[in-house]
């Protein structure tokens, strides 16, 4: 099978191709520049490199969100316009999933966590899981708690209850580091460099893995999974709010 994935969803821009469980092309950015100037170059230059006919992919695979509301709108504008032109289905993988999926392989306790802003974090909790099959083995990623978005100090206090050794990354890190060292009481560590960022070729094996289980959508049904309001959208519901309280006086003050 031959998938191409996606992820704009944090800072980074990503996309990769895989084929038969083979990485055949991944290109990775971490700079200022928008996705949108990004993702669909990157993508064309990726094609070129490995001699890609789009046609011959069978499904694209998406991070899904939750993450930046700008940098999920569009990937998944362009995963859809993909989709549609090509009709492929669209796999939706779960961001904070894919970003776990870096550690493969670790026995410690694996927490993503992505800067939500308003001093929270998209984060979930992981275990890759043995799956005995006689001498050869694979591993699962077991989520323990789904991904959400919650403050640095609930999170804390929960890694502090499970007392497991656990291992952050994401782009959360350099903005929280420092209060998680204040106030973790468990044993932790932050993964380095080359593992610590979403990476497309995470997205397109989960992607693979969740076709395998008919999980897939065609262009019409894929939308981002933005877990909270966006900012424009609190305010809206406070106006609103704050009218309905206003018109509520008023008709008291009449009465």
């Amino acid at each position: 099978m031959k998938i191409a994935a996606l992820d704009s969803s944090g800072l980074v821009a990503t996309v990769a191709v895989t084929e038969n469980g083979v990485l055949t092309g991944e290109y990775t950015t971490n700079y200022k520049k928008t996705h949108s100037q990004t993702l669909l170059p990157m993508l064309d230059e990726l094609k070129r490199m490995i001699d890609l006919e789009l046609e011959s992919i069978d499904a694209i695979a998406i991070a899904k969100g939750p993450g930046s509301f700008t940098g999920l709108r569009i990937g998944a504008a362009t995963a859809k316009g993909l989709a549609q032109a090509l009709e492929k289905p669209i796999i939706p993988v779960p961001t904070v999933d894919a970003l776990a999926y870096n550690l493969y392989g670790t026995d410690k306790l694996i927490c993503p966590i992505m800067d939500a802003r308003r001093s929270q974090v998209y984060t979930g909790l992981y275990h890759f899981v043995k799956k005995d099959a006689g001498q050869e083995f694979t591993l699962e990623l077991h989520t323990e708690m789904a991904q959400c978005a919650i403050s640095v100090q609930e999170l804390a206090e929960i890694l502090n209850v499970r007392g497991e050794e656990v291992i952050f990354l994401g782009d959360g890190v350099p903005v929280y580091a420092s209060a998680l060292r204040e106030l973790l009481k468990v044993p932790f560590t932050f993964a380095p460099a080359s593992c610590n960022r979403q990476r497309a070729a995470c997205v397109a094996v989960l992607g693979e893995k969740l076709f395998e289980k008919g999980i897939f959508q065609t262009a019409a049904e894929h939308a981002p999974d933005y877990l909270r309001l966006s900012q424009a959208e609190r305010e809206r519901m406070e106006a609103d709010e704050a009218k309905k309280k206003q018109l509520n006086q008023m008709e008291t003050a009449k009465n």
